[in-house]
């Protein structure tokens, strides 16, 4: 750097560097490569031809190791017929040796000790071979066969830049491999997607019409038929009933949950306080039986949101209140603030509460909590909340509050309004 400089700028060109400094620009493609997301036999043939290019060889060949290290396979090859060598065990000649170790090799072909395959790449016009271990992570993932058919004069720079090259196509093609794993799996993964979603479809609709019937078939024989049934069989009647009703409450609670996760929201004003009156309307028979309180602020505010996801949502946290309060329930509480950034809505009751080391569980999809054995209900109410929330980019989450009753908090953004 010039002395009498605080600092240099120099403009980078590829082509003034490949003139000015051949090997570091060969090395500079090579490391490009890495970056690539060509496929892995269109990487190794473009590797294999800038080093023949760059070496001026007539022919090479690249192997990479099987996931047993056992076997080399030919992977991409250029200036030689492969027949015969497709396939190469790490013992057998200069190619093993190169893979089990880890070494530079650079060999006349009429001084191999195998005399048959001296002969056999004699026969293809090649008299000298060179093997580059291709190393990353110290661990060989393949080699790579250079052959001419002239005596090859190398010396320590040269070997140096071949084992530089052969650095730069392994790590190349450890990422090109992990490449088409990762797009493999995630081909996987969305076919399994849309495999279970169908699954869920089917299963949601065929279920529903046979469900109901079942219900409507063993009402018909209650209403009609109970003076002509004993106990038992009255009995067998209302638990077919209840059956009935819970496979037809689980489908249209599996169809409200694939309907969450699939259908775009809808984004639009919405007065949330008209959702709550809602709510506390479609429960006010249940409110009135059991004499719960129902308490919400005077005011609650207009936000952006999906109106439909939300009542859903925010029924859902009342209906499971009524379900998993317990007998001593009396109150339920909706409550509201704000953050610098989100609306926060709360639904508290005075009821048995939650453990501790549900908090998380309950969230989940089909999860239910030790407070809900010998209550009805799918395991789906509070996945929903979740998920609602997390469409929008918000939050759910529960706080027993130290004492007696429980408390979920929903929380929105509150930048889901129209950019100005």
């Amino acid at each position: 750097m010039p002395t009498n400089k605080k600092y240099i700028s120099v403009r980078f060109s590829k082509s003034e560097l490949k003139e000015r400094n051949k090997e570091l620009s060969i090395l500079l493609e090579m490391s490009d490569l890495t970056s690539n997301s060509i496929n892995l036999k269109d990487l190794l043939a473009f590797a294999l031809s800038k080093v023949l290019e760059y070496f001026d060889l007539e022919a090479g060949r690249i192997y990479l190791m099987d996931e047993e290290e056992q076997y080399l396979h030919l992977a991409a090859h250029q200036g030689v017929v492969p027949e015969g060598l497709e396939k190469v065990h790490i013992s057998e000649g200069f190619t093993g040796k190169s893979a089990r170790t880890k070494s530079f090799i650079g060999q006349h072909v009429s001084e191999l000790e195998d005399k048959m395959r001296a002969a056999f790449l004699l026969s293809k016009g090649i008299k000298g071979v060179i093997c580059v271990p291709l190393i990353t992570m110290d661990k060989t993932v393949g080699v790579m066969n250079l052959a001419a058919d002239k005596m090859i004069e190398l010396d320590p720079f040269k070997i140096d830049l071949l084992r530089a090259m052969g650095n730069q196509i392994a790590v190349a093609a450890t990422n090109a491999k992990l490449f088409e794993e990762l797009k493999n799996n995630i081909e996987t993964i969305r076919e399994k997607k849309e495999m279970i979603k169908f699954f869920a479809y089917s299963i949601s609709h065929d279920l529903k019409s046979p469900a109901t019937s079942v219900y409507g078939l063993a009402k018909r024989l209650q209403e009609k038929y109970e003076g002509s049934l004993d106990g038992s069989g009255r009995a067998y009647c209302d638990q077919i009933l209840k059956t009935s009703e819970q496979m037809v409450s689980l489908v249209e609670d599996i169809n409200a949950y694939i309907t969450t996760r699939e259908v775009a929201l809808n984004i639009e004003r919405i007065d949330v306080k008209e959702i709550t009156e809602g709510i506390r309307e479609g429960f006010s028979t249940i409110l009135l039986q059991r004499g719960i309180k129902w308490v919400q602020p005077e005011r609650l505010p207009e936000i952006f949101g999906d109106r439909l996801a939300l009542s859903r949502a925010f029924r859902n946290l009342v209906d499971n209140a009524l379900k998993y309060g317990g007998e001593k329930l009396r109150e339920i509480k909706i409550g509201y603030k704000e953050s610098d950034s989100f609306h926060i809505f709360s639904f508290g009751d005075d009821g048995v509460g939650i453990r501790e080391g549900d908090r998380e569980k309950i969230f989940e999809v089909f999860q239910r909590n030790e407070t809900s054995k010998g209550t009805a209900g799918s395991g789906l109410g509070l996945a929903i909340v979740r998920e609602v929330a997390a469409r929008h980019g918000g939050n759910a989450w529960v706080d027993n509050g130290g004492g007696r009753g429980t408390t979920f908090y929903v929380s929105i953004p509150m930048d889901l309004g129209p950019k100005l």
